[in-house]
């Protein structure tokens, strides 16, 4: 039996009128631009990227073989990019899920149960959130071993509680609607209904959060990497620019590459959330 919550919401937006938006199609370009970088780094630049292989400052262009220069310590600059675009998407892919996955399990119990289960959550995020979430990540990377996927997890434990409040509310919206006391008529279990009835409906909202959130993730671990706290033995975009602003008068161009890079992938998933919006959320775009 096809879920009741599908026959209950508006017929959804085509994808083909998602990319009708300039924002769409710039981040689009954008982050699948970055996506590549990520799937040629070990095919362009095989090898370890920390690995010193030529003479230090190097400018782009002063030699082919490395195209956009080397480093204080003689590192290929564009290995280090292709390279950085890896971590950074695979910290902001796995931070988005660990925070999605304890979001919407604390979120959709908090809204769906109620009371007891509902203070207890909430009290849970309050006391998340009288913490501010970058410092949190880095005394949790402090106090374990900075690799990258704990880097991520660790970022992830931190922003949960957005993610629980949305789906929370949403939950405490839905849950009274004609489409959910029809499945609980018919005796169909609470998991069920969270995941057949309320979940297909939160996702719209999801999606748009999700992307902006990883935006975050990837800013706060290059913070982290320009602090010195990121995994020593990848390389990425923060590590990169935090070496090369010792050399801004010299070599600017150590600081500006991946900041550039940095930059382009952060405005790719913010252009994607806004064209995300207007396109799941028409009513957004008429208002405004």
């Amino acid at each position: 039996m096809k879920s009741l919550a599908l026959h209950s919401s508006p017929a959804r937006p085509r994808w083909h009128r998602l990319f009708r938006s300039l924002e769409a199609i710039i981040g689009s370009v954008l982050l699948a631009a970055v996506l590549l970088m990520a799937l040629l780094a070990d095919w362009l630049f095989p090898g370890d990227p920390l690995e010193m292989i030529a003479q230090p400052f190097l400018w782009p262009g002063d030699d082919a073989q490395f195209p956009l220069g080397t480093d204080s310590l003689g590192r290929d600059v564009a290995a280090g990019i292709f390279h950085g675009a890896r971590v950074s998407l695979q910290i902001g892919a796995t931070a988005v899920l660990v925070s999605l996955v304890i979001g919407l399990l604390a979120g959709a119990s908090a809204g769906y149960f109620g009371g007891k289960t509902d203070r207890i959550v909430t009290r849970i995020s309050e006391l998340f959130q009288t913490f501010p979430a970058f410092l949190l990540v880095v005394v949790l990377v402090a106090i374990g071993h900075p690799t990258v996927n704990y880097i991520a997890c660790a970022i992830g434990v931190a922003s949960w509680p957005m993610i629980a409040r949305l789906v929370r509310a949403e939950c405490r919206l839905l849950r009274h609607q004609e489409f959910v006391l029809a499945a609980q008529t018919l005796g169909y279990s609470p998991l069920r209904i969270l995941l057949r009835e309320l979940l297909p409906n939160l996702l719209p909202t999801l999606i748009v959060t999700l992307s902006v959130m990883m935006a975050s993730a990837i800013l706060t671990e290059s913070s982290l990497g320009f602090l010195g706290f990121s995994d020593p033995n990848r390389i990425s975009w923060g590590g990169m620019i935090g070496d090369g602003r010792q050399s801004l008068q010299n070599a600017w161009f150590l600081a500006v590459l991946p900041g550039s890079a940095l930059a382009a992938t952060i405005l790719a998933l913010n252009l994607l959330g806004d064209a995300l919006n207007d396109w799941l959320n028409p009513r957004r775009k008429g208002a405004a």
